[in-house]
């Protein structure tokens, strides 16, 4: 007997859209199941004017599943015409309907499904009594390497190399050294604070809804992230943030910190 667990009441329109997918491929006796993801998975109540839809599909056989990797006409089910869609894994598309709905899926038979270590996903429809969620394998543990000790200095020599780029003339890997990898590391420390209260945290995507954190101290991502001319007050903001929140090691501190000296005059010479 099938089994149907997204029927909801007061969700957003666009997320019902997903049940009716399932409803027109339930027809299909290949077909094991459709599982939600995200805000469309088990935090429905995040899907809002701007959420796309993310699922898995779940078939019975790999021949099944090329078939549906290959053609789109299926995603019609969702009640409109596919646009635009292109292969982004070699399990799935990303797809955009001609009525603005955006979708991201992938489609696995049960036996990959049970390899898969799936969070957050809900059950919309599913062929019979088992819980396909029950297949997942368990979500790795943290590594040795999730330590408070290893994304702080991992910070910093960023900051020590991402320096060493802009010297040499390289803004944009900087740019990133700096303003992209320093930072998620500044991210990764946040989470790691169990003062720190992170809104439906992402387990993949350090930077979903950090602006509705609450950060003990806060955390100045206006001045982290200032844009691609502005490194060295990127780096000063990174810094200063790193020093008030934990203990650092004097020397590669004051490497920065000649870094950002030696940057600074040399701005101002160029500037004369």
């Amino acid at each position: 007997m099938s089994r149907a667990a997204g029927r909801m009441k007061g969700v957003h329109p666009n997320l019902l859209r997903l049940d009716r997918l399932a409803a027109h491929l339930a027809t299909d006796p290949h077909v094991q199941a459709v599982l939600g993801l995200g805000s469309a998975g088990d935090q429905t109540h995040r899907f809002d004017d701007h959420s796309d839809i993310d699922f898995f599909l779940v078939t019975d056989t790999t021949d099944t599943k090329d078939r549906y990797l290959q053609e789109t006409s299926w995603l019609e089910g969702f009640g409109g015409q596919v646009a635009y869609s292109f292969v982004n894994d070699p399990n799935g598309r990303k797809a955009l309907l001609d009525d603005g709905l955006f979708l991201e899926y992938a489609i696995f038979t049960l036996d990959q499904l049970g390899a898969l270590p799936v969070t957050g996903a809900r059950v919309v429809w599913s062929r019979g009594s088992d819980d396909p969620l029950a297949l997942g394998a368990v979500v790795p543990a943290a590594t040795a390497m999730d330590t408070v000790d290893f994304h702080l200095n991992e910070a910093l020599t960023n900051l020590y190399v991402g320096l060493h780029r802009e010297l040499r003339g390289e803004h944009l890997a900087a740019m990133r050294f700096i303003q992209v990898y320093a930072v998620d590391r500044v991210l990764a420390l946040v989470r790691l604070d169990p003062a720190t209260e992170l809104d439906h945290p992402d387990p993949f995507e350090a930077t979903r809804r950090i602006e509705r954190a609450a950060l003990p101290g806060g955390i100045p991502l206006p001045r982290m992230v200032p844009g691609y001319t502005d490194n060295i007050e990127g780096a000063r903001a990174v810094l200063a943030w790193l020093t008030a929140h934990h203990d650092t090691d004097p020397v590669i501190v004051a490497a920065i910190r000649e870094l950002t000296t030696t940057l600074e005059t040399q701005c101002q010479s160029d500037n004369a």
